[in-house]
């Protein structure tokens, strides 16, 4: 009754391990959520206002998204990466996770996925029936492929088509990618397009954001959206940039939107105007402030001869590697660390990585944002004794994994 295409397919691990974390609390389990990424704070109360003045819009909506919303994102972004976009650029997609998916469909040729990536990558590739070309990465150039490493792979058959995946800040990692210029001159030799993920660009703790499309913008469809900058996972709105010189790629896009999901939540897309409109910076220099304080912390604090890891550079995760040699894989290991810590994991392996290598992805969340930014000034330095008071859990959660890490 099945494709053979689907049946190897499992669902998402992050949206499972969430489901697994309630139904353990359900059970009157106390559990550290560091599995599942999703922004703790609120979205602006500026933007949940227009989304119940809308409530009303009831009535389908261009294909490719409300034309007020595209021009708010086309000047936003525009204004940012001094690349002058227009609203045809920008298609509006009930997530960018299914604008994605929709690339996989369309493109013709092999998808190049460096590990660690974000886990829905490579089961949307397969789905779209393109080739996976894994480059695996180093901790010392922060997770990323080198760029002679991408030229590498492109030159065993440079006549193909091929589509990098580039997530920067990145998740699972937490780590910003640092040769993009590099990338870029590989991208404009060879047929490379680049998917840049920047949902979480907004959220990086130095105020110097690069993308790789400031280097090469003709070869890169930017991907990002309200989930995590603006805490509207739920919300469901994301959108490509796609330039120009790609029209046949936008257009295709537009077809399958057509038959597929057909719009984009009308009174969503009318709030989703003031999220671009309106200066968000108060929000978003204080959820960076948290976060980088939260990351830092646990960073400190969980860093140790037993455990590698890599000081957070944006978006909210790490990803340490646990020195040991007693589980035979990290999917085990993680497994044994909720068992007898409550703290929740996710496996390198859901990422990219060998299932013998010990690494996990932690994000450091579990904290209730709303109250977080409610009780600290702009730009205070945040201490341990804050953190403590105002995320306990996150205390709770580290001394727990690394007691756990020194008696193993």
């Amino acid at each position: 009754m099945l494709k053979n295409l689907v049946k190897d397919l499992k669902p998402s691990s992050t949206l499972l391990i969430n489901e697994t974390s309630r139904k353990l609390e359900e059970q009157g389990k106390k559990i550290y959520k560091f599995g599942f990424g999703q922004s703790p704070f609120k979205v602006p109360e500026d933007i949940v206002k227009e989304l119940k003045n809308n409530a009303h819009q009831n009535k389908y909506l261009p294909m490719q998204g409300l034309s007020e919303l595209r021009n708010a994102v086309a000047k936003y972004t525009s204004n940012k990466k001094n690349y002058n976009y227009k609203s045809e650029n920008v298609i509006i997609g009930p997530g960018s996770k299914e604008l994605m998916f929709l690339l996989h469909v369309i493109f013709d040729g092999e998808i190049i996925l460096p590990a660690p990536s974000w886990v829905s990558y490579a089961p949307q590739a397969i789905l779209g029936r393109n080739k996976i070309q894994i480059l695996q990465t180093k901790r010392e150039n922060n997770w990323f492929p080198k760029a002679a490493e991408i030229e590498e792979l492109i030159l065993k058959d440079k006549n193909k088509n091929y589509l990098l995946f580039l997530n920067s800040p990145n998740n699972p990692s937490g780590q910003i990618c640092e040769n993009l210029e590099e990338i870029s001159i590989v991208a404009n030799k060879y047929n490379l397009i680049i998917l840049s993920d920047e949902i979480y660009s907004e959220l990086t703790f130095e105020n110097n954001y690069k993308s790789i499309s400031n280097f090469c913008p003709e070869k890169t469809i930017i991907s990002t959206g309200l989930s995590k900058w603006c805490g509207a996972g739920g919300w469901r709105l994301g959108y490509f940039l796609i330039p120009e010189n790609f029209l046949e790629i936008k257009n295709m896009i537009n077809v399958l939107a057509s038959e597929t999901f057909s719009a984009v939540s009308a009174p969503i897309q009318y709030a989703a105007i003031k999220a671009y409109e309106n200066d968000h910076s108060n929000y978003i220099n204080k959820s960076r402030n948290i976060l980088n304080a939260v990351g830092n912390y646990v960073y400190e604090n969980l860093k140790s001869n037993k455990v590698l890891i890599n000081k957070p550079q944006g978006g909210f995760y790490l990803m340490p590697e646990f020195l040991n040699k007693k589980f035979n894989s990290s999917s085990e290991m993680c497994d044994n660390i909720l068992k007898d810590t409550g703290v929740a994991l996710l496996p390198g392996s859901d990422f990219g990585f060998d299932q013998s290598r010990m690494l996990a992805r932690l994000s450091f969340t579990d904290f209730d944002g709303q109250e977080f930014m409610n009780k600290i000034e702009d730009n205070q330095k945040i201490d341990n004794d804050c953190i403590a008071n105002l995320a306990p859990k996150i205390i709770e959660g580290v001394d727990k994994l690394k007691k756990w890490s020194e008696s193993i």
